[in-house]
């Protein structure tokens, strides 16, 4: 018998095998995919150009408190561009979030002094920040201060359109929403709020990275630190039940509650509470390869890796409840990255990629591709002519990638506040199932979905403490 199988090595399974490899167990961890990575791999996806299958920035990575005790920008080159990210505007002008909080503000014109009353005391408070987010909420906060002042933000953002309210010019207002879209969640909510603050105030602490070559290199980072340390990984390797792994004391599920829920045999009452977990909604994703840089009307729209494409305020706003509703909006909100402006190792000389996705109801069937060309090209005018290759995933795509994705949805879940408390049951240790030695470590768990292996850890860290008396593990 060993000590540890973990199933999944995405990059909370890849955390959670880390944990307990370090803590000196005997671990097997093994992946259904050809590799590590889960929704942190790279892949040729055209010729010569690299793309991100799923995530592509990470500002949850470097702020992680996992990441940050294993040391991850010692390990892989997180490229930090001074400026976060863009929005691009009708008219040729454009919000921009530049890391530097004074510099954002001061291109705000008469919101600069109210942008800085919001996420100045969020800035200052960071680290207290990640750890109220970093954790499941049912949990005091270790800064207070951090916990309150997000706390009534997101109450003012996400109970009303305050954006619209609190800030009286498009780029500010278009700020908000552009981040806010992110939780793939109609808005203005309570959790797309708390996410708008949270990913704004990355932006302006420690910065929006692009991994240098692609997320991959943070999962091989993470595999080549457990192998190391005497884990052993099997890919290629499909588990659906208990009796197909090896014999352990414990087990970590880097899974979605549906495979849990028959992968052994679980209490009426828990497999009940597992089937009322929501997915979310799905996203549909391009990848273009580009001869030469994008064209953006605005100039500075071209420095920054992460781009919202999708208008003002009210238009993201309506596009994103038209999705909610089972819809399709005519003009798509456009999450776009653009990582050859900071890592040219990603594109032949001259060359540029394009990673971009939209959201679409879960499990749709379609092809949004020229839709959202269109709508990058209204900000970006000349972009069809660059094009020389492309690929799209859609939602099964997506689901055939990874099975933690199912219908399309990334997130592992549906990104409400209801569904941030209850991740996937409501307790404040939700990795622990009610069999002994049996944990789930997903993006299904808390905190929630995001590069930062928190879901994971923790898991690990609990299963350490219950089944093997282990209260610390050392990084160094």
């Amino acid at each position: 018998m060993i000590d540890a199988n973990v199933v999944g090595a995405g990059p909370n399974g890849l955390a959670a095998a880390v944990t307990l490899a370090r803590a000196g167990l005997d671990v097997v961890l093994t992946e259904a995919s050809d590799r590590v990575g889960g929704g942190t791999q790279t892949r040729e996806l055209v010729p010569g150009y690299r793309y991100d299958v799923c995530s592509a920035v990470h500002p949850a990575g470097i702020a992680s408190p996992f990441f940050r005790a294993w040391g991850l920008e010692k390990r892989v080159r997180m490229i930090v561009p001074e400026l976060s990210y863009a929005h691009p505007l009708d008219d040729g002008r454009a919000g921009i979030a530049w890391r530097d909080l004074d510099r954002t503000a001061d291109g705000l014109g008469v919101d600069g002094p109210q942008w800085r009353r919001v996420f100045a005391p969020l800035v200052k408070h960071v680290d207290g920040l990640v750890d109220f987010t970093g954790h499941p909420l049912l949990r005091i906060p270790r800064d207070p201060v951090a916990a309150i002042w997000t706390g009534a933000r997101a109450l003012e953002f996400g109970t009303t359109a305050l954006a619209t309210q609190r800030f009286q010019t498009a780029e500010a207002q278009a700020l908000i929403a552009g981040v806010a879209a992110h939780s793939n969640h109609r808005q203005p909510t309570l959790a797309t709020a708390g996410a708008a603050l949270l990913l704004a105030t990355h932006g302006h602490a420690r910065g929006w990275p692009v991994p240098e070559g692609g997320s991959q290199a943070i999962a091989d980072a993470l595999a080549a630190d457990f192998e190391a340390h005497g884990g052993r990984i099997r890919l290629g390797t499909h588990i659906d039940t208990a009796d197909q792994l090896e014999p352990s004391r414990v087990t970590l599920l880097d899974t979605t509650p549906k495979h849990l829920a028959g992968f052994t045999e679980l209490p009426g009452r828990y497999v009940r509470a597992l089937e009322r977990f929501k997915s979310g909604q799905a996203v549909f994703k391009i990848d273009l390869a580009l001869s030469g840089p994008i064209p953006w009307t605005n100039p500075e729209v071209a420095k920054a890796p992460t781009v919202h494409v999708g208008g003002s305020y009210d238009e993201i706003v309506a596009a994103e409840h038209e999705v909610s509703r089972g819809r399709i909006p005519d003009r798509p909100y456009v999450l776009l990255v653009q990582p050859t402006v900071v890592d040219r190792t990603r594109a032949p000389a001259g060359g540029a990629v394009l990673w971009a996705y939209t959201h679409v109801p879960y499990g749709w069937q379609g092809d949004l591709t020229e839709a959202m060309i269109a709508q990058i090209e209204r900000f970006a005018p000349g972009i069809r002519d660059l094009i020389v290759g492309s690929t799209s995933m859609a939602p099964a795509d997506f689901e055939r990638h990874n099975a933690s994705y199912p219908g399309g949805d990334v997130f592992s879940g549906e990104f409400s506040m209801l569904q941030l408390l209850k991740r996937p049951i409501i307790s404040p240790t939700p990795w622990r199932t009610p069999v002994r030695g049996l944990y789930l470590c997903s993006a299904s768990t808390s905190p929630g979905p995001a590069v930062h292996g928190m879901n994971g850890y923790l898991a690990a860290k609990l299963a350490l403490n219950e089944q093997f008396g282990v209260r610390r593990v050392s990084f160094r």
